[in-house]
């Protein structure tokens, strides 16, 4: 059986070598790996493609191994698991704790917060860009969230189309 990956790995020397580790102490075979170092996402990790071929059961163990050692697997065999949201706030959000307000997002399940840009205006209103990362199909439930947060600290909030 053959299994077709994308993941993401954080642009540092050693991450390519950790992930290719266990694809053959679980019994799975590489076929193919594209490693494209020019190229990163939003939140600045480099997509990494592998093919492997294998029992089903030894691939299902190195997919739970990637997961456990916590690389991002963006796509399986030609479905797309994450996907990348951005919104962003613009009111008194220092003042209304943007810590709490990322908190109470990262804490969804499924959903983590990848970066966030902040411009201040002095003691005025602040603008902050969160880009979030979240498995395929929560996008309007992150976004009802997202609202209830933003009216209850009095923020106005702009969601992406």
């Amino acid at each position: 059986m053959r299994l077709n990956l994308v993941l993401e790995l954080m642009d540092v020397p050693g991450q390519l070598v950790k992930v290719l580790e266990p694809i053959g102490s679980l019994g799975a075979n590489l076929v193919t790996v594209i490693h494209k170092r020019d190229y990163k996402t939003e939140n600045g990790k480099v997509p990494v493609q592998l093919t492997l071929e294998g029992e089903l059961e030894d691939l299902k163990n190195v997919v739970k191994r990637f997961e456990e050692m916590g690389f991002t697997i963006t796509q399986m065999d030609d479905v797309i698991l994450k996907e990348k949201i951005s919104t962003i706030f613009f009111g008194h959000i220092i003042d209304n704790d943007l810590r709490d307000t990322m908190d109470r997002i990262n804490d969804l399940d499924g959903v983590s917060i990848v970066g966030c840009e902040i411009k201040l205006d002095g003691e005025d209103r602040s603008t902050a860009l969160l880009n979030i990362e979240a498995d395929i199909g929560l996008k309007q439930f992150i976004f009802d969230k997202i609202e209830e947060i933003a009216e209850e600290k009095d923020i106005l909030v702009i969601n992406e189309v």
